[in-house]
């Protein structure tokens, strides 16, 4: 499953906050027949079911999941006898029992179950979506939502074979998870049967079964169909997904040992869906971002489209689906391996999109979540649907993720990937555990990965790699010191106890070295000392590089020259982690940051953006702003000015992305007159339906609303009544959240707790506008004063998104507000997120007492520029 999006915030299915119990171990199943009978219009069905299952011992009761199911009748059959079973529910446990008179020995028996469930409105189990003024019904099961459309063994190691009939209203199809081997009339005038065919092994989250009026756009890869499916308006936008999902299949089969098991591939794109996507065997079903408009799209959503949902969801297939965890703590053999392989077939369709960047954008995302003591290990213990549903973080995607991409650097891609294929073979149909991967590495690949991988997976946090650098004659020899990096200085001074295997790989000039840093303090040798050592060669490492301010104004002097964008981004990264530490000031960032003023790349531009918009938020006071504004037009206007703002025809897609970023820089954190101008320009020209680069419209937008006025805001209104592709309404539904007039601000907040917005957005909402600096206060006050509206659009979902916009803060009185409200006023399944919430605002409050007077003080020794962006 896909959580979120680069290009924007995807919000999370919830799952109750209930407690969960494991299901006793009695009986595993075999086989399940399983006939639904959907009725849109009552927005409910019927189930009739069939579970072949093998009894372990003599029992007279057989346990199963169930949740908003309402039993009609349950025979248990075996030796040739029929039992009427007495089915006592257990909501809280989300448990049903069958109850038997006489017991049943050890051995093969029969389950029959006929029963009732609701298509609900919280988009988990079989619930109810809308588009285009008609019904659908459309499944989510991860992660213990199987037991909401049809009563199961629902855990991930139960692993059985699935034959799915769905009895549906004519006019409409259905979709699963294997090709459809009958389709016949009736029961009735009014319905159709659909029968599909028998499913390979499989755990019970993995079953998927979509009812609609659905279209789709074809082709193979292989000899295998893929089809990108959706509502009737939405297929003239199927293509690109459908060539990035041949193209991805194609890569797999090559990559992996064992080629695409499944007959068929379906990606849906539904309105109403709470993940980012879902991995269902033979059938992903995603967001309808996955609909992309071929002219006018922007670079960035479809370099998401491609690897974020297409390449994430397919490596599923085989990461998650064909071998898959034995229990929700090792999630991340689901989620991190699917993040990390998903840049490979993108890496190698479109080289030009500097995925390798994005990794350690990714990478550097994990380590900011692992810099804080709250957060947890890789491996991590969880019971009830509250506590599986918090493991579905950026640990377990991205953190996983660059655990392993820095231990396939280490042993080789080639040893790594039969490395890979071996656990896949061995363990193919059934389920593995974390040891289990890391011990095949470690057979092929002759290296310690065992003992690299278990400190990284069940140790929480990221190590901090200091470097101490001497020279000898044309050599240098690099002290590295290992320690837990933490954001909270006391923390990080007052050391840690844990250690890791760590593979260092140093880089001075051209030259690099690797070793394993097993110990707290080790030597290495590298040629060359004029340009210092940098601490992570290629950005490969999941580890904090620490310098000394010597050996840090060597490297970033010469960084835009001597270091790989990977490298750059890494540098940028570990800089303001120096700041929080305080071993680096912010003149140390702020010189960095003019040094890197004309990067190429599009990735270390947005986060130098990034930076500064945060030292102008938390560092900067109003008497510097002028300043500090004008530092950033005279630091970045002549690059803009070389570049232009004007698009043209043979701009390649990073060149465009790359003006957008400067777009932002300048007219976000530099308050440029023209850059202002230009975004409302474009955003008045895309209002009236002129063609404008969609790309630059991304940064335009946010400019414009910050400051636009009502009649801005009310045009954007009249606009959704336009709009025809879901990038566009995304846009311009941000856009509602970015205006700096309170009242309007307030409008968005009323018009996100009304019928009119889905649920599935409205937390979007309330989460962008706590982090729109001019919204802080509105949203805050907002949230506060109509929480039963405000939990309403809660209350279906583990959405942390709002507990961790609250993060924005940056004083001790809100902090103690949020911690209170959220303590008093829970929201399901995010306590580790209050948690890193107070953290957040507790290491800014640190941050900025430690560099604001620093960062003032070098401001006032520049000297005032005049300079703008193009003309």
């Amino acid at each position: 499953m896909r959580k979120t999006l680069s290009f924007v915030v995807i919000i999370l299915a919830l799952v109750p906050a209930a407690r969960a119990q494991r299901l006793p171990e009695l009986a595993t199943p075999e086989n399940y027949k399983l006939t639904i009978d959907v009725n849109l219009e009552k927005e409910n069905f019927t189930g009739d079911e069939t579970i072949a299952i093998r009894v372990l011992k003599p029992t007279s009761t057989i346990v199963l999941n169930a949740a908003e199911i309402t039993f009609a009748e349950a025979t248990i059959s075996a030796g040739g006898k029929t039992q009427t079973a007495k089915v006592t529910p257990d909501e809280e446990k989300q448990m049903a029992t069958l109850a038997l008179e006489q017991p049943l020995a050890a051995g093969p028996a029969t389950l029959h179950i006929r029963y009732a469930g609701i298509l609900n409105g919280q988009l988990r189990g079989l619930y109810l979506s809308k588009a285009g003024n008609r019904k659908y019904a459309v499944s989510q099961l991860e992660n213990t939502d199987a037991r909401r459309m049809y009563p199961s063994f629902d855990e991930p190691t139960y692993k059985a074979t699935f034959d799915l009939t769905a009895i549906i209203d004519k006019g409409d199809t259905a979709l699963s998870n294997t090709k459809i081997i009958s389709d016949t009339p009736g029961p009735g005038d009014a319905k159709h049967t659909i029968k599909f065919a028998t499913t390979p092994k499989m755990s019970s989250y993995l079953v998927a079964l979509a009812i609609g009026d659905w279209q789709c756009a074809e082709d193979t890869a292989d000899g295998i169909p893929v089809r990108v499916c959706g509502i009737p308006d939405k297929r003239p936008y199927a293509d690109f997904a459908l060539q990035a999902a041949v193209v991805t299949l194609k890569y797999y089969n090559q990559y992996f040992g064992i080629k695409y098991p499944y007959g068929k591939l379906d990606i849906l794109g539904v309105s109403d869906f709470a993940a980012g996507a879902m991995e269902n065997t033979g059938l992903v079903i995603a967001r309808d971002l996955i609909f992309v408009d071929p002219k006018q799209s922007s670079y960035l959503l479809r370099k998401a489209v491609a690897q974020e949902l297409v390449a994430h969801e397919i490596a599923h297939q085989w990461f998650g689906d064909l071998v898959t965890m034995k229990w929700w703590d090792d999630v991340w053999l689901n989620e991190g391996f699917a993040t990390w392989m998903s840049f490979k077939p993108m890496e190698a369709w479109k080289p030009e999109w500097n995925l390798e960047t994005d990794a350690v954008r990714s990478s550097t995302g994990a380590m900011s979540t692992d810099s804080l003591s709250s957060t947890r290990a890789i491996e991590a213990h969880a019971e009830s649907p509250a506590e599986i549903q918090e493991l579905f973080d950026d640990i377990a995607y991205n953190k996983a993720a660059a655990v392993l991409r820095m231990v396939e650097g280490y042993v080789g891609p080639e040893t790594f990937r039969k490395g890979v294929n071996a656990y896949l073979s061995k363990y193919a149909y059934s389920n593995a555990s974390a040891e289990d991967f890391w011990n095949t590495i470690a057979e092929t690949s002759h290296k310690p990965v065992d003992r690299i991988m278990s400190g990284f997976v069940k140790q929480p946090g990221v190590p901090l790699v200091s470097l101490k650098t001497s020279c000898s004659g044309k050599n240098a020899s690099v002290t590295v010191t290992q320690t837990r990096y933490f954001r909270d200085r006391a923390l990080l001074e007052a050391g840690s106890k844990e250690k890791w295997d760590i593979p260092v790989c140093l880089k001075a000039g051209k030259d690099e070295k690797c070793e394993l840093l097993a110990t707290k303090d080790q030597q290495i040798a590298l040629p060359g000392c004029t340009d210092g050592a940098f601490g992570n060669a290629g950005g490969r490492g999941y580890y904090r590089s620490g310098y000394t301010s010597e050996n840090f104004n060597q490297i970033a002097s010469s960084a835009e020259s001597k270091l790989s964008a990977p490298e750059r981004f890494m540098l940028l990264d570990d800089t303001f982690a120096g700041l929080h530490a305080n071993t680096l000031q912010a003149s140390d960032f702020m010189t960095l940051a003019s040094n890197l003023r004309d990067d190429p790349s599009t990735d270390v531009m947005d986060q130098l953006t990034n930076y500064l918009q945060f030292a102008s938020q938390y560092l900067v006071n109003d008497s510097d702003r002028p300043q500090f504004e004008s530092w950033v037009r005279t630091t970045f206007g002549p690059v803009a000015e070389k570049m232009g703002w004007q698009s043209n025809p043979q701009d390649s897609d990073e060149t465009r992305a790359r003006r957008a970023a400067l777009l932002t820089v300048m007219g976000q954190v530099g308050r440029d007159p023209k850059a202002i101008a230009l975004a409302r320009d474009l955003m008045d020209k895309s209002l009236k339906g002129e063609p404008v680069d969609r790309t630059m419209l991304i940064s335009a937008i946010p400019i414009a609303a910050r400051n636009g006025d009502a009649a801005l805001y009310d045009a954007i209104i009249a606009h959704f009544s336009q709009i025809k592709t879901p990038e566009e309404g995304l846009l311009y539904g941000q856009a509602l959240c970015l205006f700096s007039d309170p009242a309007l601000l307030t409008r968005t907040m009323k018009f996100a707790v009304s019928p009119m917005m889905r649920a599935q957005d409205a937390p979007q909402v309330f989460g962008a506008v706590l982090s729109n600096p001019a919204g802080r206060e509105v949203a805050w006050k907002f949230i506060r004063d109509n929480w039963p509206d405000v939990s309403a659009k809660l209350s279906n979902y583990s959405d942390t998104t709002v507990v961790g916009a609250a993060g924005v803060f940056c004083d001790a009185s809100k902090r103690d507000e949020v911690e209170a409200f959220f303590t008093s006023h829970k929201v399901p399944a995010t306590d580790r997120t209050l948690k890193l919430t107070i953290e957040e605002i507790n290491g800014c409050i640190d941050l900025r007492e430690h560099q604001e007077h620093n960062l003032q003080t070098w401001l006032q020794q520049q000297p005032t520029g005049t300079a703008t962006g193009a003309q």
